[in-house]
C-alpha cells in the first residue's frame, strides 16, 4: 500500500504458523489432496461449493460415488462431477492496470471491450476478474483462474483491502473527510471507509481512499451521498497488489512472492 495512504493499521489477519503449508492447495507428501481442494483446483468452483456438489452425490472418485468430506485423492484419480472429468489446471494470476471505458467481465453483451480483451496469453486458459471495477474507473484489477483464491478475496469476512484515489470536482472539506471515515448513511446502511485522506494538503479536490467494503459502486455513492461528483476513480492497490511500474492498459503475471502473499492472505 501506498504509505501516503496508510492512516491505520490495514487490520490484515497474519499467517497462522500452525496453518503452515496449507496456502497454496499443495499436495502432501503421499501425493494426495483433500478432494473438496482437488475440484476447487481446477478452477470450478470454491471448496466450500465442492464441498455442496459432494454432498449432493455429484461426484465420483475412480467411478464410486463420495459423499463424505475430507476424502483424500491422488493426483492420478479420475474424478468426476456429474459425470465431466476434471483436471486441475494450471494456475494463471494476472495483474492488469485497467483502463476508461473497459467492462469487467469475460463477455458483454453488447460487444464493448472487456479486461479479457486487453490480455493475450500463449496458452488457451479460462480467466475471470476477481471483483469488479465499473466502466470509468481504472487501476488494479487481477484476472485468474483460481476460483478459490477469487472467492475469499472478494469475501467481506476476510476484509481485504482496496485502495483508491478520488479526484472531485470541487475541493473535500476537513468535516466530509472526517464523515467518510465515522460513516455514511446508504441504501443497504451505514457504511464507513477504514481511512482517508488528502494525498497533497494543497489540493484538496484529491482524497486517498481506503476501504475493504465491496458493495456496488460503493466509493462513488458514498461521495455523492455527500454532495460530490466524481471526475476520476483510480484503485491503486487491492489486497497487497499495486500497479506501480505498470502502465495504464498494460498487465503482467504476478510474481511467486505476489501470490504466496495471496494465499497467506486467504487464512
Amino acid at each position: 500500500m501506498d504509505k501516503k495512504y496508510q492512516n491505520k493499521p490495514s487490520g490484515t489477519r497474519k499467517p497462522n504458523p500452525s496453518k503452515k503449508g496449507k496456502t497454496t492447495g499443495i499436495y502432501d507428501k503421499n501425493n494426495t489432496v483433500r478432494l473438496n481442494q482437488f475440484i476447487a483446483r481446477s478452477g470450478i468452483c470454491s471448496r466450500r461449493q465442492a464441498d455442496v456438489y459432494i454432498k449432493k452425490g455429484w461426484v465420483t472418485v475412480n467411478g464410486e460415488k463420495v459423499t463424505e468430506m475430507g476424502v483424500k485423492v491422488s493426483l492420478s484419480a479420475d474424478v468426476r462431477l456429474k459425470g465431466d472429468k476434471i483436471v486441475p489446471e494450471k494456475k494463471i494470476y494476472i495483474l492488469l492496470n485497467k483502463p476508461k471505458d473497459t467492462i469487467t467481465t469475460v463477455k458483454d453483451q453488447e460487444g464493448r471491450r472487456t479486461v479479457l480483451d486487453l490480455v493475450r496469453l500463449p496458452e488457451k486458459v479460462r480467466l475471470f476478474p476477481v471483483g469488479r471495477l465499473d466502466r470509468n474507473t481504472t487501476g488494479v484489477l487481477l484476472l485468474t483462474n483460481d476460483g478459490e483464491l477469487a472467492g475469499k478475496l472478494t469475501h467481506p469476512r476476510y476484509r481485504h483491502r482496496k485502495v483508491y484515489e478520488i479526484t472531485l470536482t470541487k475541493e473535500v472539506t476537513r468535516k466530509d473527510l472526517k464523515q467518510l471515515v465515522t460513516g455514511v448513511e446508504l441504501e443497504e446502511g451505514i457504511v464507513a471507509a477504514d481511512a482517508a485522506s488528502f494525498p497533497d494538503p494543497d489540493d484538496k479536490k484529491v482524497v486517498g481512499l481506503e476501504i475493504h467494503t465491496g458493495q456496488n459502486r460503493v466509493v462513488r455513492r458514498l461521495f455523492e451521498k455527500l454532495g460530490y461528483k466524481i471526475s476520476r476513480l483510480d484503485r491503486v492497490s487491492f489486497a497487497g497488489l499495486t500497479k506501480k511500474g505498470l502502465p495504464r492498459g498494460k498487465w503482467r503475471y504476478l510474481t511467486p512472492g505476489e501470490i504466496s502473499m495471496l494465499h497467506r492472505r486467504m487464512f
